[in-house]
């Protein structure tokens, strides 16, 4: 973990430099000895450093596997905390390893889409069930943020914002009267309106429909896929 927060010190200003980040709604951040789940939205291999800059505690990330198969790409990955998930697969272990990270005190972040949708509005993007599911078994809250841009995607010297909306708390995802995949269902889509919500608020620039059907073919390839 030191080595986690002195590389972040190290490297904050230079990310921060290139990829334009302003940190909106930093009060909205729990307090730092809460521990919780961050839900954002994903159109960008960098996404995560937003995520880190924005948070004072360690912000654990899940992985696609393929990333720990790459010597360099694992060693960035186990630097920042990130542990592997099996993508389109119900993978158990990752599951046990977030609720673990969380009741010992730690926070984690989860992508709901799945997968990075760069372009495409948020609205056609189906957000999967896992972020309710975790947050609820673990007893923690959820912080929705959205990483915000002009063209839904991070670019290098342009602007992004970090937004971080209100922290939806154990007792507003408990959804007493709903249980199994309900409960998990409502609770994501709370978390995920909410992103959804932030990520209206900016002025659009032209997107080509060319880079937008290209997104569009990759998530339906990988949902043929599953």
């Amino acid at each position: 973990m030191k080595r986690y927060f002195f590389v972040k010190k190290l490297l904050s200003w230079f990310f921060k430099f290139i990829f334009k980040i302003k940190v909106v709604n930093p009060e909205n951040r729990p307090p730092k000895d809460t521990p919780f789940v961050v839900a954002s939205n994903h159109a960008h291999f960098f996404d995560v450093v937003p995520i880190g800059i924005a948070f004072d505690q360690q912000i654990h990330f899940m992985a696609k596997k393929e990333v720990f198969k790459t010597p360099i790409l694992r060693g960035v990955a186990k630097l920042m905390g990130a542990y592997a998930v099996d993508r389109g697969v119900g993978d158990v272990s990752a599951v046990k390893k977030s609720i673990e990270l969380l009741k010992s005190g730690e926070s984690i972040c989860i992508f709901p889409q799945g997968t990075r949708c760069p372009y495409i509005d948020l609205n056609e993007t189906e957000p999967k069930n896992g972020i309710g599911m975790i947050a609820s078994r673990a007893g923690v809250g959820i912080v929705p943020v959205c990483i915000r841009t002009k063209r839904n995607k991070m670019g290098l010297f342009r602007r992004t914002e970090l937004v971080v909306g209100k922290y939806l708390s154990p007792e507003e995802i408990e959804f007493p009267d709903l249980f199994g995949m309900e409960k998990s269902q409502a609770i994501t889509k709370l978390a995920f309106d909410q992103i959804v919500e932030m990520n209206s608020q900016i002025e659009r620039k032209p997107i080509s429909e060319k880079k937008i059907q290209k997104t569009r073919d990759k998530i339906k390839r990988k949902s043929e896929h599953k």
